[in-house]
């Protein structure tokens, strides 16, 4: 019988990326167990609330096992390098348990050095942008990778990474839980003004928030045109949450404005699907949100000369500015002149995601591990 893990050693907006693929193979093959574990109870009740959303799959849930003083540690600053790659280590008899291992982010390959090399290490990436750290060599590493479209693919292949055999392609599981999940949403706001989404990278070096933020924010709130939800990357403030409880006090008062550095909507697509503009840097979700094409604004916080390289391609999508002189005016502009960018936006999620349109890929998924282990015996 094969036992397959689902392990969440990081932050929640990577749960999306795996966990409907697990989901579909506990349905799809009752005979195989499926075992999900989770970094601690808190993340463990989080997931068991997501899984009520696929009642016909039967999981086994597991909690990773830890010292008292790292739990707290992770308690206090969050899911650090430290505390994730003490986790490997300390469950490491308990991850070689495993016919194979599915993970979304990378760190898990520190597995292998470990002493566990028994599972067939499979990652799902997550997230779906153009920045460099998610081509890197090391992926070579891992015996099975699931991928959005084409864009992805060559890349990859481009940087010597891919086996045949060894890799799916049009896969992106995020939305079919996210379907299920906001089946019947509900306006964010109680107006009719068009919303902005300001979504910033959390790397210094990329993001437009250390430069950029706070004018942004005093922008908007001094405004009545637009809505604004300010919802950065999940690691952003992962480790700073009392920073984050600085900028709720300024600003939280406002009602045309939502502050969200870190809840579980800030992972879960609510705000990619609500919003009328995309503001950001480098974050792969302006990917989601592009599943339906609208307006885009780029800020180029580091004066990046980013025509013609790879890694900034999502900056052809919408219009692109490098200091708050130009904000307001191409803010406005963006609306107006959005159908300059249509059919650029329509391309690039075509080549990003293998579709033009969301479509339930996890059951795909789930199929291409299950022939894969099945091949390789």
């Amino acid at each position: 019988m094969l036992h397959i893990l689902f392990p969440y050693i990081a932050q929640p907006h990577q749960e999306f990326h795996s966990l409907p693929i697990a989901l579909e193979m506990a349905r799809l093959y009752p005979e195989i167990k499926v075992h999900i574990a989770s970094l601690t109870p808190e993340r463990d009740s989080r997931i068991r609330a997501l899984c009520k959303l696929y009642p016909e799959s039967s999981v086994i849930f597991d909690i990773l096992q830890m010292p008292r003083w790292l739990r707290h540690h992770i308690r206090q600053h969050g899911q650090t390098p430290l505390g994730k790659m003490a986790v490997l280590l300390l469950n490491r008899n308990y991850f070689n348990r495993f016919q194979a291992i599915v993970v979304p982010e990378r760190t898990s390959l520190y597995l292998r050095k470990m002493g566990v090399s028994s599972p067939r290490l499979i990652w799902t990436r997550h997230g779906a942008g153009d920045r460099a750290i998610g081509f890197t060599h090391d992926t070579r590493q891992f015996d099975f990778i699931l991928m959005a479209g084409h864009k992805i693919e060559e890349r990859l292949n481009r940087a010597g990474v891919l086996r045949p055999g060894h890799y799916a392609t049009g896969i992106y599981a995020k939305f079919d839980m996210v379907r299920r999940l906001h089946a019947h949403g509900s306006p964010l706001f109680p107006n009719i003004r068009p919303t902005i989404l300001y979504n910033p990278h959390f790397s210094p070096r990329l993001s437009s928030w250390h430069r950029f933020g706070t004018a942004i924010l005093d922008h908007f709130a001094q405004q009545k045109k637009y809505n604004l939800i300010f919802a950065p990357h999940y690691r952003l403030f992962d480790t700073h949450r009392l920073k984050s409880d600085d900028i709720l006090a300024r600003y939280g008062m406002y009602p045309h404005m939502i502050i969200d550095p870190g809840s579980d909507r800030s992972v879960d697509m609510s705000y990619t699907l609500a919003a009328d503009l995309y503001l950001g840097d480098v974050s792969s979700q302006v990917s989601e949100f592009l599943t339906k094409p609208r307006p885009c604004v780029f800020l180029n916080a580091h004066r990046v000369q980013w025509r013609g390289d790879p890694n900034y391609e999502n900056w052809t999508l919408g219009p692109v500015v490098a200091g708050m002189d130009d904000f307001a005016p191409t803010l406005d502009r963006a609306f107006l002149t959005h159908a300059n960018f249509l059919d650029r936006q329509k391309e690039y999620i075509r080549d990003t995601f293998g579709f033009a349109a969301p479509e339930d890929t996890a059951a795909k998924g789930a199929k291409s591990i299950i022939d894969f282990l099945r091949v390789i015996g």
